[in-house]
């Protein structure tokens, strides 16, 4: 099972967040079949842009809770100051991943960047 974990500024458009998906399905060989879910922290998930792209894609978006995201931080690939001061994690979008696709999980690389304004970070676990 794989998650596209996701982090965003706010009023990230659409647009974006799905370019950031494409990105990060491109560079792991992946389709956007492939996708069980989509996941980002609890205080994003109201973000339009990323509810709008999830509907796009047909997926849920999974709100994950803090603790967590907390606990999958050790997982983590990339380290932004930013984020960690406004999430508590160093990626919002590998840690998020992590956390949805659940224990075992790894990354399928770093997070990769759309712009300024979205992140996305492939998680799988193997049935």
């Amino acid at each position: 099972m794989m998650v596209a974990g996701l982090g965003c500024r706010r009023g990230a458009r659409a647009e974006d967040v799905a370019a950031a998906i494409a990105q990060a399905l491109h560079g792991a060989g992946r389709q956007p079949a492939d996708l069980a879910r989509l996941a980002t922290s609890a205080t994003k998930a109201q973000e339009p842009g990323l509810r709008a792209a999830a509907a796009e894609l047909g997926l849920s978006l999974d709100a994950v809770p803090q603790p967590a995201l907390l606990a999958a931080a050790p997982g983590c690939l990339s380290h932004s100051a930013r984020v960690m001061a406004e999430a508590g994690v160093p990626s919002l979008a590998e840690a998020a991943a992590l956390a949805s696709a659940g224990p075992g999980a790894r990354l399928l690389g770093p997070r990769v960047a759309a712009g300024r304004t979205a992140t996305c970070a492939l998680a799988e676990t193997t049935p």
